[in-house]
């Protein structure tokens, strides 16, 4: 955008100057590529809120859903459904709730620590099979090296 202005000069002649007014974008589009980094840094993180210790796996990764039900089970044996806490034996009447939204149960994706006993992690994917939940995905961290 280009704007004029009249300037008069001692001598009683008029000269006409135009002003150059440009938006210099080189630090704007600095500040939004650090944003962008920072936001591409950030969302793995925010996908998972329950710190669990994945086990390793060469599987191909899946595509997410977006009205997937993430299930966690931490260190210590408790289960999160999407990051609330379950209490002790209320997984059945939290999957049948699960199921009553939307008339099926969803895509469900299990998170389970490496150290847990592999009874525990049986005993939830059981209660998803009783409640109906036949689409679950086992989350694992990649690994480049075979077992």
């Amino acid at each position: 955008m280009a704007m004029g202005v009249l300037k008069h000069s001692r001598r009683g002649r008029s000269s006409r100057r135009a002003l150059m007014a440009e938006i210099n974008v080189t630090p704007f589009v600095d500040v939004m590529l650090v944003l962008l980094i920072i936001f591409m840094v950030t969302a793995p993180l925010l996908a998972s809120g329950v710190p669990v210790d994945l086990p390793d796996s060469r599987a191909d990764p899946l595509e997410q859903e977006p009205d997937q039900v993430t299930i966690a089970i931490d260190r210590e044996g408790f289960i999160y459904v999407d990051d609330a806490i379950v209490e002790n034996g209320a997984l059945p009447s939290v999957l049948d709730q699960l199921s009553a939204r939307t008339g099926e149960c969803p895509l469900i994706t299990l998170r389970a620590d490496r150290a847990l006993d592999y009874g525990r992690v049986m005993a939830v994917m059981g209660e998803l099979n009783r409640a109906n939940c036949r689409s679950i995905s086992l989350v694992t961290n990649s690994s480049s090296e075979a077992p």
